[in-house]
């Protein structure tokens, strides 16, 4: 199994843990022994979480409220889990977050943020513990992008650039890693049923997508543990999804840029 081992002083590193994806994650990493640092900015929202898996799966289990699109509060958090005595041994970057609309109509500072949170965060925290990982010679690291990744999405252009860019920067850390003891993993989900399509503001996302591409958010978790288990380089849960980023990776962009703007009309 790729999960490296439990000990009293490693801790499983998830971002965004306070619901979703990244909660349902962090149950899963407790389930299997893993005592778990949770991080996001809603701390009462961690604790209740901390509660339930120290409560049902009897492993330590911290909180640590970070705003991840800001350097000084990121800097605070490596310090922090350094100050409590701590190892990351895995590490899911999983916060982020989107918008939509056509990107002259978007808030530039909103989309400085988004860039700060998808790409500069999971590169911070990668460079701030894969390097012990390695000389430790185990870790596992699951960045979550998404199928917005496979290919660009007008009114969601920072968005699906952000994730990109993840994808890629997962892949080729993978292999960086090769013969390391330490695996990496890009997750890419697509339409997952959590509070992050609440965040996206200028269409409803659920009115245009078919109820059978939808996937819970203990789905999509439980795929993820499976390819992080396995050291697999992607993850793409459900058929459809995998289906949807082969084309996505090869039709032509003339073709897909034009079915995009029909399924997410502009309109002002």
């Amino acid at each position: 199994m790729a999960l490296p081992r439990s000990s009293p002083d490693s801790t499983a590193l998830v971002t965004g843990a306070s619901s979703g994806i990244g909660a349902e994650i962090a149950g899963l990493l407790a389930e299997r022994g893993h005592g778990v640092t949770l991080v996001a900015r809603r701390e009462e929202r961690l604790t209740a979480l901390a509660d339930e898996v120290r409560a049902k799966w009897r492993v330590r289990a911290e909180v640590i409220a970070c705003d991840l699109s800001d350097h000084a509060e990121r800097e605070r958090l490596v310090a922090e889990i350094a100050a409590r005595g701590l190892q990351v041994r895995t590490l899911i970057n999983n916060a982020g977050f989107g918008s939509a609309g056509a990107f002259q109509d978007l808030d530039v500072d909103g989309e400085l943020r988004m860039v700060r949170t998808n790409v500069e965060a999971i590169v911070h925290l990668c460079g701030a513990f894969v390097p012990g990982m390695v000389t430790h010679g185990e870790g596992a690291i699951l960045n979550v992008a998404s199928t917005a990744a496979f290919q660009p999405l007008p009114r969601q252009s920072t968005y699906s650039a952000s994730k990109a860019f993840v994808l890629a920067f997962t892949e080729a850390l993978s292999s960086d890693l090769t013969g390391t003891g330490v695996t990496a993993t890009a997750l890419c989900p697509g339409p997952v049923r959590t509070e992050f399509t609440e965040q996206h503001e200028g269409f409803d996302a659920a009115a245009g997508t078919p109820d059978f591409v939808w996937m819970s958010a203990d789905e999509c978790a439980r795929a993820a543990m499976r390819g992080l288990e396995r050291g697999k380089r992607v993850v793409v849960p459900g058929v459809g999804n995998r289906i949807g980023a082969i084309a996505g990776q090869h039709a032509p962009r003339s073709v897909l840029l034009a079915a995009a703007r029909r399924f997410y009309p502009l309109g002002r």
